[in-house]
């Protein structure tokens, strides 16, 4: 396909909340398209989306002549279908966990190491939402300082569990409100209205961390191509419908002061500092809702270490933290020539 008339893009898992993001944005950031087509499961096959699309289902001839395939479906589909896409002939893009840490596929932001494309075998990952907006932080951190260590602390909206939970968060806060009872928990474990849960993600049997936490772990020393890296990580789900923020705590290895951090931050793409607490401007999740920066603030020197940071960092997770990245990516490999080319 000459990219010059469009690539045909099928976009899996479509009926989803990033799904629906990720159609939304290959319309607003003029993607170059020739076609788009919306997949999902049996059950939503032959359902009408906005623009008048049609989905379709998963089979060995829906998914023939495709140039890219951007997946938001879990890892099951992922693991299934990827692979079917690439041997026919597309490029795949993944937000789920399923490949992120395989040591052929390359885990990607668009401005921490876009580089890492060029190695694609057909399959691209996608890092996890809170991973995603943190190292879009640390990068220049990391680049002029180097980082020993990190110390996070998440307070993770509820869409990042999808649309239940937010239903959810909302059904019982206006129980609570209203002086009723809640309704009982059904995404979490407790109740998340007027709440928060030291519990995002899943505990693996025999793991006192849940998956959450160490995606931020692996995930960041992959992205950063640096397993010294230690880090420490609480992932914490918050009654906010959207927006993950962080408390990141980052040791480095050469001296940096709080106002060079905030002055490489300012320069760094894809970053918005908000740092002027005597004017209560930082950060906040209500702020970054609907936008693809990554906001940092409260940049500080740790009083307990000499020659460490604490920073806050804001992003929208369905946006920065899953779709925007998934089509930067799609748009960075047009740009590098990588659609339809692949190390074997």
């Amino acid at each position: 396909m000459n990219a010059r008339d469009g690539y045909r893009v099928a976009v899996v898992g479509a009926t989803g909340q990033v799904g629906g993001v990720m159609l939304r944005l290959l319309r607003e950031r003029a993607f170059p398209l020739r076609e788009v087509v919306p997949f999902a499961s049996a059950r939503s096959a032959g359902r009408r989306l906005d623009g008048g699309l049609i989905v379709q289902p998963l089979t060995d001839e829906t998914i023939q002549g495709f140039d890219l395939a951007i997946f938001s479906a879990g890892g099951s589909t992922s693991g299934e279908w990827a692979p079917r896409f690439v041997e026919a002939g597309a490029v795949v893009v993944d937000n789920s966990s399923k490949w992120r840490m395989a040591d052929d596929v390359p885990l990607v932001v668009s401005e921490v190491n876009s580089e890492a494309l060029d190695g694609h075998r057909g399959i691209v990952a996608n890092p996890n939402c809170s991973t995603m907006q943190m190292v879009v932080a640390l990068k220049p951190i990391y680049d002029a300082a180097g980082i020993e260590r990190l110390v996070i602390s998440t307070y993770q909206a509820v869409s990042g569990t999808g649309k239940k939970a937010v239903d959810e968060l909302l059904g019982q806060s206006r129980a609570l409100l209203a002086g009723d009872d809640p309704p009982a928990p059904d995404a979490y474990a407790h109740r998340i209205a007027f709440n928060a849960l030291p519990h995002a993600g899943n505990f693996a049997p025999g793991d006192d961390h849940t998956d959450e936490e160490r995606k931020l772990i692996n995930e960041t020393r992959k992205i950063l191509g640096d397993p010294s890296i230690r880090v420490s990580a609480t992932c914490v789900r918050v009654p906010v419908v959207n927006g993950h923020s962080e408390s990141v705590n980052v040791e480095t290895r050469s001296p940096l002061s709080a106002e060079e951090a905030r002055e490489l931050l300012r320069a760094a793409p894809g970053v918005t500092v908000l740092d002027d607490p005597d004017a209560a401007s930082y950060p906040m999740a209500i702020e970054a809702d609907g936008h693809d920066d990554v906001y940092v603030g409260r940049i500080r020197r740790d009083p307990g270490h000499d020659q460490a940071l604490d920073i806050w960092v804001v992003s929208d997770n369905l946006r920065k933290g899953a779709a925007t990245n998934a089509i930067q990516l799609c748009e960075a490999l047009h740009a590098r020539g990588l659609v339809g080319a692949r190390v074997v």
